[in-house]
């Protein structure tokens, strides 16, 4: 994260920055899972709200930036009713950052693609965040996610998955999450939050790779 607009970027009175969180279903109650550009760390699309913007405003711009989805591409299912919080540790925060931002508090929206696969892209803007994509069961591998994100994305799962179409959420649903070895992010002091070396390609089957033109381009991150 680098703070170069210090006009746009918001920080409530504690150094967190509003955020927005993005579940997106397939008609299987499945949720789209992109792995982070040259790295090994998978996650859901996120990022930044703007001043002057809404979190739904947000949520849509995000969703188009990172996934090439349109509005007319999805529907609202249901949001958290709160703000959710996790802090980044110091090592991951760039130092022109360091004494002023803390984290990210967010809202996390679960939305239903109403339209097709093909719809989705993730080369829509010169910054792409993620270079392959994967639909996941609704449970994802949180040993795949960044360690102090783990947290959030529990707590937003299980908040959300009393919406699921059909309820197929299960009763369990801290018993559900998939973990497997093999998969957890290496921690890197490179100043950013999710900063992993992308030496060795290995996917989950069905992951789509699309790779990114401008390999020597430091990856972008909100």
């Amino acid at each position: 994260m680098k703070f170069k607009n210090w006009g746009l970027i918001m920080l409530d009175r504690d150094g967190f920055r509003p955020n927005v969180g993005i579940v997106l279903l397939n008609q299987k109650n499945q949720v789209f899972w992109g792995k982070r550009i040259r790295t090994h760390s998978w996650q859901f699309p996120q990022g930044g709200i703007d001043r002057g913007e809404t979190p739904e405003q947000a949520m849509f711009r995000e969703l188009h930036e990172e996934v090439g989805l349109l509005p007319e591409h999805v529907s609202i299912v249901a949001r958290t009713r709160d703000w959710l919080r996790y802090e980044v540790p110091d090592r991951f925060i760039r130092r022109d950052a360091r004494g002023h931002y803390k984290g990210q508090k967010q809202i996390w929206f679960l939305l239903q693609l109403v339209g097709h696969d093909w719809d989705l892209n993730l080369r829509a803007t010169s910054h792409p965040e993620f270079d392959a994509w994967r639909w996941n069961d609704y449970w994802v591998p949180l040993d795949a996610v960044v360690e102090f994100k783990r947290g959030v994305y529990e707590m937003a799962l299980i908040e959300l998955a009393r919406y699921l179409p059909r309820h197929e959420a299960g009763t369990e649903p801290r018993n559900r999450f998939l973990r497997h070895g093999g998969s957890r992010p290496r921690e890197s002091d490179s100043g950013r939050e999710d900063s992993q070396p992308n030496n060795q390609m290995e996917l989950p089957p069905g992951a789509s790779f699309e790779p990114d033109p401008g390999t020597n381009r430091p990856p972008h991150h909100e």
